[in-house]
């Protein structure tokens, strides 16, 4: 198995991925562990801050987590996270140059798309693991849905107004491989460091992937 072959399975193992926002970084370490705790090994830390890079060597360095690199837009992005320690890069649109770059550098990515053309567009480059963003503004599942008829190998990873109270339709889908989403990582969690809380949420979003594949 190559090396973006087994991180695709860690990454979609526990079918869902957390996309984690961090402000601080001695948050970085402990909120990778809490998720771990609750059965979900591996975050997406968003490069949405100025601390994303070092935050990811962190956790890289200091855990067991499957950690990537989130929201990235920009080849050089994509050199900063890896060279940190970043197993897979996602980012919220489709950019050739910034697939090009994952390509050359051996990386798993997953790229954003929205629409069909966008779609075949990532087909063309020979993805057919995609992120859907934003999920619930574009259609949600109704979308994915009308999408798997043109694109029945294509798996996605919708993300964007996922919830624990809408997770378990999204996941329900032939074509959803696994759901991103920070309900068990939010801002006010991170910052009261209710790191107790986000294993609590955590388990409960392992346990509705579990549901859903039974």
């Amino acid at each position: 198995m190559t090396d973006r072959a087994s991180t695709m399975q860690a990454v979609l193992g526990g079918r869902v991925v957390p996309v984690v926002v961090l402000e601080e970084l001695d948050t970085a370490v402990p909120v990778a562990a809490a998720l771990a705790a609750g059965g979900l090994p591996v975050a997406e830390i968003t490069f949405r801050t100025a601390i994303a890079a070092e935050a990811i060597g962190r956790v890289a360095d200091g855990t067991d987590v499957v950690v990537g690199a989130g929201t990235v837009v920009r080849p050089e992005q994509v050199d900063e996270a890896v060279d940190a320690g970043a197993r897979f890069i996602v980012t919220p649109g489709l950019s050739l140059r910034v697939i090009e770059r994952c390509r050359e550098l051996d990386v798993l990515v997953i790229p954003g798309v929205t629409t069909a053309t966008e779609v075949i567009a990532a087909v063309d480059q020979g993805l057919e693991l995609l992120k859907l963003f934003p999920a619930e503004a574009a259609g949600g599942v109704a979308l994915l849905r009308a999408l798997r008829g043109p694109f029945p190998d294509v798996r996605f990873v919708p993300t964007g107004g996922i919830s624990a109270a809408n997770a378990a339709s999204y996941l329900a889908l032939p074509s959803v491989a696994a759901v991103g989403g920070s309900w068990m990582v939010t801002p006010e969690l991170i910052a009261a460091g209710d790191f107790a809380g986000i294993t609590h949420l955590a388990r409960e979003a392992a346990s509705i992937a579990a549901e859903a594949q039974r």
